[in-house]
């Protein structure tokens, strides 16, 4: 059932976003260093790496620049157009060929990459690797703004991210493998319009009965 609605509402959200999507694409073509997608190794179910796809919002040798996969709300590396794209979360919309492809469903836990998902624990992470990645999630959803926070803290981004971002997002992640159904799904897709619209808005932690930080 759950590929099901997978298949269907990400070929209907393609359909409907192509009319915002090629403007997207041809003014990142001629702005910027002049791509239009970006592709990142990330894992996925039963250990697989797949690429992720995104459109481009930072400049091409991001990784390998202070900073690395770890980004700030003011980050330097940002292109302009990208800037906007980011806060709208447009930049996301790319996934929804993952989830046709089968290597992404709409809702799960956020895929991570590899040095990223080996700050979970063990034991979440294996059960991590028994569910596909979502485009959205609860740890999606409560953690929308980690540029913020980190860009707040006196700590190094690997350092804040390391110890306070991946534990509790992890958390949140095993509490929707445990909940999961298809109304929380249901629940979490409508969420994320709502924080899209209203960023700081903390209907979530009042829908939701679990602690948050």
């Amino acid at each position: 059932m759950k590929r099901c609605f997978d298949i269907f509402s990400s070929l209907l959200a393609v359909i409907l976003f192509l009319p915002i999507g090629i403007p997207i694409a041809i003014i990142l073509k001629f702005t910027g260093e002049g791509y239009i997608f970006y592709k990142q190794q990330r894992v996925g179910k039963d250990g697989i790496m797949f690429d992720l796809l995104k459109f481009a919002t930072m400049l091409k040798d991001s990784p390998n620049m202070p900073g690395a996969y770890i980004t700030t709300k003011t980050d330097p590396r940002v292109l302009p157009v990208g800037r906007f794209l980011r806060k709208t979360k447009l930049n996301e919309a790319p996934q929804l060929l993952n989830i046709l492809f089968g290597d992404m469903s709409v809702v799960g836990p956020r895929p991570q990459v590899q040095k990223h998902f080996d700050m979970y624990p063990k034991d979440i992470k294996e059960q991590l690797l028994n569910i596909k990645p979502g485009l959205t999630g609860i740890g999606s959803i409560i953690f929308r703004d980690e540029e913020s926070l980190m860009e707040q803290s006196k700590m190094s981004k690997e350092d804040f991210y390391r110890q306070h971002i991946a534990p509790r997002k992890a958390e949140l992640e095993l509490w929707y493998i445990k909940n999961q159904s298809f109304i929380l799904d249901m629940k979490l897709i409508l969420l994320t319009a709502w924080v899209v619209l209203f960023p700081n808005s903390t209907l979530p932690q009042r829908v939701f009965k679990f602690p948050t930080k």
